[in-house]
């Protein structure tokens, strides 16, 4: 599958309510997910942390569940800044695949390395 240079990214979705981030308006996403996948686009970007831990949910309601997973490619984030020893990393990736309903990821980027973050890197 070729990757065009336009992503989705899931880090400021539309949400029903303006003080809370986690109430992630899933009709207006639903919509503008299946907008991006019509007009050829495949490459969708989520995070860990984003949506106080819900885009990830939303990715897997909004694409995951409703599209074939041929159609699309999946990058998220391990979270370093949430770790606290190298050894959470795996435990940290396999909730991720669940939460993202996805058996792999194609892209798996580390989120906000930096020094004081080398140590669970």
């Amino acid at each position: 599958m070729e990757t065009k240079k336009l992503g989705f990214g899931l880090m400021r979705l539309p949400i029903k309510d303006e003080n809370d981030v986690t109430t992630i308006d899933m009709e207006h996403l639903n919509k503008m997910v299946d907008t991006f996948l019509e007009r050829g686009f495949t490459y969708f970007d989520t995070a860990y942390v984003y949506h106080m831990g819900k885009s990830e949910i939303a990715l897997r309601e909004s694409l995951v569940k409703r599209h074939k997973r041929e159609s699309f490619t999946v990058a998220t984030k391990l979270p370093l800044m949430a770790l606290k020893k190298k050894e959470e990393q795996e435990t940290i990736f396999n909730e991720q695949l669940e939460k993202c309903g996805v058996d792999y990821f194609d892209y798996y980027l580390l989120h906000n390395i930096g020094v004081s973050h080398y140590e669970v890197a």
